[in-house]
Formats: C-alpha cells, sequence, structure tokens
C-alpha cells in the first residue's frame, strides 16, 4: 500500500489545475519533452494518472486532462456520443498549441483515443490503450446499456464499479477508496453522458484500426471481465503496429494497482520509432 500511496499523494491537488479559455478543459501538466496527453476514464478524474505523472514526467511533458463534465473540465451537452468527446479532445490539443501528441487513455479515454487515430492521425505519435473496450458481445453490451439506461432515474452505482474493477485484496485497498471518492464526486448529469457515449460507443471506431500506422499498445488486466485480453489482443491484431500487453493478477485499473508494470510499458512504448500517418 506505500508504494501506491506515494506517487497518489504525489499529485498537485485540484485547485492547481490550469483551464484552457477556448472550451473550458481543466488539465494538470509536467515535466518537459515530446508532449503525452493522458485521459481517464468514466467517473474518475486526471488525479487517477497520478502514478504515471510522477514518473513518465521525468522524460516527458506530460498533460493529464479532466474529461468533459469530470473533475473541474465543463460537460458536453446531455446525451453527446463518442463522436464528441472525441472533437472535444481536439480542441484540447488546439488550445494548448499541440500539433503532434503520445496520447493513453483508460477505459473511456481509451474509447476516445482510439477516435482520435481514426479521425485525426496526423496529431497521434503513438497511441496506448489501457483497459479498452473492443466489440462486447451481446450479453456483455445489453448489460453496459441497461446500466446506462438507469443513470437518471437510479443515480451513480459505486459499489458495482469498485466491485468490477478492483479485487477485494489488501494491495488495492488504497486505490479503491480513491475510486469511491471519485465517482461520489461526480455530477450525475454529467456522468450519464459519458457512461451512455462509453456504453454505445465500442463499435464506433472498431472498423478503423486497419488504417491505423502509429504504434499501437493495447494493455489491459489479464482478471479484467469488461475489457479483456481478447478485446485487447483483436485490437491488437487489426493495427498494422499494434501489440497487446496483459499485466496478470490485475483487473480494470491497471494503473493505479500495477503502476510500476504499467509504467515500464509505457516507457518502452514511448520509445518506439514514430510511424508517418
Amino acid at each position: 500500500m506505500a508504494a501506491l500511496d506515494a506517487p497518489l499523494a504525489s499529485m498537485a491537488p485540484p485547485s492547481f489545475r490550469r483551464m484552457t479559455a477556448s472550451n473550458g478543459a481543466a488539465y494538470y501538466e509536467a515535466g518537459q519533452g515530446e508532449p503525452l496527453v493522458l485521459i481517464h476514464g468514466v467517473g474518475m478524474r486526471l488525479d487517477a494518472w497520478a502514478p504515471q505523472i510522477a514518473v513518465l514526467s521525468e522524460s516527458h511533458r506530460v498533460i493529464a486532462v479532466d474529461m468533459p463534465g469530470h473533475g473541474e473540465s465543463r460537460p458536453l451537452p446531455t446525451g453527446s456520443d463518442l463522436t464528441a468527446f472525441v472533437a472535444w479532445l481536439a480542441t484540447v490539443l488546439d488550445a494548448l498549441s499541440l500539433k503532434r501528441v503520445n496520447l493513453a487513455g483508460h477505459s473511456m479515454g481509451a474509447l476516445i483515443s482510439g477516435g482520435a487515430v481514426a479521425t485525426f492521425p496526423e496529431r497521434i505519435r503513438r497511441v496506448a490503450l489501457l483497459n479498452g473496450v473492443h466489440r462486447r458481445d451481446a450479453a456483455a453490451k445489453a448489460a453496459v446499456l441497461a446500466r446506462a439506461a438507469s443513470i437518471p432515474t437510479t443515480g451513480i452505482d459505486i459499489a458495482g464499479p469498485v466491485s468490477r474493477w478492483f479485487s477485494e485484496d489488501e494491495a488495492s485497498l488504497v486505490a479503491r477508496e480513491l475510486t469511491r471518492k471519485w465517482l461520489s464526486m461526480m455530477d450525475v448529469e454529467a456522468y450519464a453522458t459519458a457512461y451512455g457515449a462509453f456504453a454505445a460507443g465500442d463499435e464506433t471506431y472498431a472498423d478503423r484500426w486497419r488504417d491505423a500506422t502509429c504504434p499501437a499498445l493495447f494493455l489491459t488486466g489479464a482478471d479484467d471481465p469488461n475489457s479483456t485480453p481478447a478485446m485487447a489482443e483483436a485490437m491488437a491484431a487489426k493495427a498494422r503496429n499494434g501489440y497487446a500487453r496483459i499485466i496478470h493478477g490485475h483487473r480494470h485499473m491497471v494503473n493505479l494497482t500495477a503502476p510500476e508494470e504499467v509504467n515500464r510499458l509505457l516507457l518502452e512504448w514511448l520509445e518506439l520509432p514514430e510511424v508517418p500517418a
């Protein structure tokens, strides 16, 4: 637990976030060098990248962004779909004058990252999808759509995600408690919009990986029941320069529960030669 506490505690508090003037996106920046943009998942906030920011900012200019309606970022209109979140990312890059970036996303952030590669590939040096979803089977699709539909009336389910995302082990206790805290801080309407886009977005760009040329890392936990190893391997097989890495003994929040291994894999990915779009 102590090993996880230290990098999490190194994250600046929300009052240290900066805001883009054009679209009200909140972000935290650290380090110098080639830019690396980090996008978290539904219900989280940029603080969830603390273990990665602490290490990757030693060699890169790291920009972690609060997704719309999360943390301190302005929400998108109610009902916005995945394409709107991808378009939002493009406006963030414009606001920060970032012409070409390395891009890593977790969960919903992974869907946005995949959409970015499909929509503006010339701006993406390398892409990493952590715990990304890809073409859910019928049962998983029905379950996630049902969860999305229930949010406006039942509110934000905290216990469900935590039970799916983590094992009940002592090592993940800090990450579990932080996840509960971040979910409890969410606005219900913003959460419903993001979760709806996440639930319906697993096929939006699914056929576009065959066009991707940039180095593409697909990483997930071996025990993740929703962002499965089979999904990561399927995307990697489609991308021309894609490869999968599976972290055994972990589930959905691998960047928090296996930070050293995730950081090592991301550093290796950042060293891969660029491939022109």
